[in-house]
């Protein structure tokens, strides 16, 4: 494993080799460094790296293409920063490293003796022979006499591989179509070879997580693997806990560890081309996925098509005044909030593991939605506002197939974490006006969830990935709804159980509200009013409650993720009534700063992304400014692989940082309201769509430096704003937002604050 001082210097030779492109002639797109996050360690000793992997694809790409440094499966991806070889370039469907990867396959050149299994076939490299963008990837492997590079160019669904050969008699490409189960089930996949097509088709359907949703008896990963260069020899692997079982010239396989080769003679720099079209409704649907993303042998076409893609979609924000690692930061934390959700339809059809059928529609999947909901779905409200109504309506059809919400697909039902965030995910975009969905189905749907308690929901503790327990409602909602709080002695993690159904509860009366629903808005309003009921007065914090109204002697139980000082201020949706709890503002602000200046903070787990934003709601705003200058900074973000303090949790990390340095963050869910931070650049101008029609909107930040942090006062179009406060309605209507930044707090710039 690399030290921290060698990631470092790894990178500045990784820069500066990198494109060659002076600051004049770079766009957007050339900024972006997806290197960035891929360690598996974090900034601190203990603490987890930001999960990414350096993909090429599209936006929201329903397949990553990567290179592989490892064999992936829950709790590690394909690719680690650390790691010194590769083992294959792959087709990969995993979204984060806590969560599993599914129908999945992989290929790997070589030269000499046939190598089947991973670590035998791993090929040395370094990272200064390494080149990674959006949309092409580049790696020099092996000893200096046999060097073989690989280079990956991509689409949404498809991808293309150039591997560039020494001379050779003995050339191979591996292809790995499984690897072995990490999840107590077998699955058995199937590959089959077509040499006088030069193709090799089959399917993968192991799901790493399916120990914790429904068996899908129709889910496969299908794939269909075409060659530029005919086969000399070829054959099929099984490995299933063993050495491998080579048959030569053998041309189907299943097993649950098997894959296929092929052989051929190369000449000396000879490239040979791989396209790999992926699909989960069939064979078929794989190859007409290919004819529409990749039809012909054109590497360099791909590669700047899907350039041209993300130019168009990263240039939707643009930056003026930042310093070249200020600008591949910002342009790097844009592209992870445009990698998730995931689409999952191919032209017009899609499967769904929801109810094992294929469907006609739209789909996405992967979402995030425990960390997501807090800021990168607000986020795609500005960047991608033609993408809303169909993530919203992708939820809906999953819960018309599946009978509920999912809290976190991959790709169905996995039982993980506590709310049910596709409440707060709808009803943010209901009330923002994104309303291109059944609007009746999805009030229903977000009722069910506030209303109706799982399954024998008094019989079970409730625990996130537990096995064999199908529920995606909220666990411990009876003790809810009858006591007022979510019962420690009965139910796991009820501290953050009672506060998020709050913030749900909350979001959906909004809702309810709104469609003339009065009877249910007085009821959810209420409900979200219970955290309340687990303030401590004694120890000032809110601490977890037994069945019988007692106080549980353990202070730190009942928390997901997090202790008490990480949930005290989590009630975003009733800041007024937590201040009210706490005494009043100032009481409020002085246990705000105690939680900051006794290091309680964690900005590297999402549930305290809001905490900064908080001292606007008490009178001290440039408290705020100083938090967000101090967490935009290199604290938590970096143009190194070194570069995201935690877990990037699908662009949730990264649309935190997006917006905090834009100046504005969306506290509470279910409002158009934004809290102001401060701007960390001097101007940004962001092209929106209103009502279909173009438009732009743009930040400036007049007289900001280092010193100049506090903000003096704030216009948007030429009318002093008096509160530290923006809505969603002020910024599709306006066109410029100006600040006045200066070396001093200023209480007064806000004159209603």
């Amino acid at each position: 494993m690399k030290t921290n001082k060698q990631l470092h210097c790894t990178l500045l030779i990784f820069l500066f080799g990198m494109t060659g492109l002076s600051a004049q002639n770079k766009l957007e797109v050339d900024y972006v460094n997806p290197l960035i996050g891929t360690p598996s360690a974090g900034f601190i000793d203990g603490r987890d790296g930001g999960g990414t992997m350096p993909c090429v694809g599209t936006p929201f790409a329903m397949t990553n293409f990567v290179a592989q440094t490892r064999e992936n499966k829950i709790s590690e991806m394909p690719y680690v920063y650390e790691d010194n070889t590769i083992q294959g370039f792959m087709a990969t469907h995993q979204p984060t490293v806590w969560m599993g990867d599914y129908g999945y396959v992989s290929v790997m050149p070589q030269v000499g003796k046939l190598k089947l299994l991973p670590k035998d076939r791993a090929l040395p490299f370094t990272h200064k022979d390494e080149i990674s963008k959006p949309n092409y990837y580049s790696v020099s492997m092996g000893d200096k006499s046999q060097k073989i590079k690989g280079e990956i160019a991509a689409a949404s669904r498809c991808g293309i591989f150039q591997f560039t050969f020494p001379k050779s008699d003995e050339s191979h490409i591996v292809i790995q179509g499984i690897n072995i189960t990490e999840n107590k089930k077998s699955f058995h996949g199937y590959i089959n070879i077509d040499e006088n097509k030069r193709e090799i088709t089959g399917y993968n359907p192991e799901r790493m997580s399916s120990h914790l949703g429904p068996e899908l008896k129709n889910f496969k990963g299908y794939f269909v693997i075409q060659f530029d260069k005919s086969f000399e020899r070829f054959g099929t692997w099984n490995s299933f806990r063993t050495e491998p079982d080579i048959k030569e010239m053998g041309r189907e396989q299943t097993g649950a560890r098997m894959g296929g080769y092929i052989s051929f003679k190369t000449e000396k720099n000879e490239k040979v081309k791989v396209k790999i079209a992926t699909s989960f409704i069939s064979l078929e649907q794989a190859r007409e996925n290919l004819s529409k993303e990749i039809p012909d042998w054109d590497f360099n076409k791909v590669v700047e098509n899907t350039r041209d893609i993300w130019q168009e979609n990263l240039s939707r924000i643009k930056v003026n005044g930042a310093t070249e690692d200020q600008k591949s930061i910002f342009y790097t934390a844009l592209f992870h909030t445009m990698l998730f959700p995931r689409e999952f339809s191919e032209y017009g059809r899609y499967y769904s593991p929801f109810d094992d059928k294929v469907h006609k529609g739209v789909s996405y999947n992967d979402y995030s939605l425990w960390d997501t909901f807090r800021a990168l779905h607000p986020l795609l409200h500005f960047t991608h506002p033609e993408r809303v109504s169909p993530m919203i309506q992708s939820l809906l059809q999953m819960y018309q197939e599946g009978g509920w919400l999912p809290k976190w697909p991959n790709p169905t039902y996995t039982n993980i974490m506590t709310g049910t965030h596709a409440d707060a995910v709808i009803a943010d975009a209901y009330v923002k006006g994104f309303r291109d969905y059944d609007l009746d189905l999805a009030y229903e749907a977000v009722r069910k969830n506030a209303m109706h308690p799982p399954y024998r929901d008094t019989e079970k503790p409730w625990g996130d990935r537990d096995e064999g327990t199908l529920y995606e409602a909220r666990g411990g909602l009876t003790y809810y709804h009858s006591l007022g709080y979510v019962a420690a002695d009965k139910t796991r993690e009820s501290v953050t159980r009672t506060i998020e159904f709050g913030i749900d509860d909350y979001s959906i009366a909004q809702m309810a509200k709104d469609m003339g629903k009065m009877e249910d808005y007085e009821r959810l309003m209420g409900w979200s009013k219970n955290y309340k009921n687990l303030y401590n007065k004694e120890t000032g914090f809110l601490n977890a409650r037994l069945f019988n109204g007692d106080w549980d002697k353990n202070v730190q139980e009942g928390f997901t993720e997090g202790g008490r000082w990480t949930y005290l201020f989590g009630a975003m949706h009733d800041i007024q009534g937590s201040i009210e709890l706490f005494g009043g503002r100032d009481k409020y602000a002085a246990k705000l700063n105690e939680n900051f200046d006794g290091q309680h903070y964690r900005h590297d787990n999402e549930p305290g992304h809001h905490y900064a934003y908080l001292f606007n709601y008490a009178g001290q705003p440039w408290k705020t400014q100083e938090l967000i200058r101090k967490h935009t900074s290199t604290i938590n973000y970096r143009n190194h692989p070194l570069g995201i303090n935690g877990n990037d949790d699908c662009g949730q990390m990264s649309a935190w940082y997006v917006f905090g340095v834009m100046g504005f963050y969306p506290v509470t869910p279910g409002t158009d309201i934004f809290a102001i931070g401060a701007p960390q650049f001097p101007e940004f101008t962001l092209s929106l769509r209103k009502n279909g029609e173009p438009k732009s909107f743009k930040i400036k930040a007049n007289n900001l430096s280092e010193e100049n942090m506090y903000i003096q006062s704030l216009k948007l179009d030429g009318k002093i704003l008096d509160e530290p406060f923006i809505t969603y309605t002020q910024i599709m209507n306006g066109d410029v937002l100006e600040f006045e930044m200066g070396k001093s707090p200023n209480p007064n710039a806000f004159k209603n604050n």
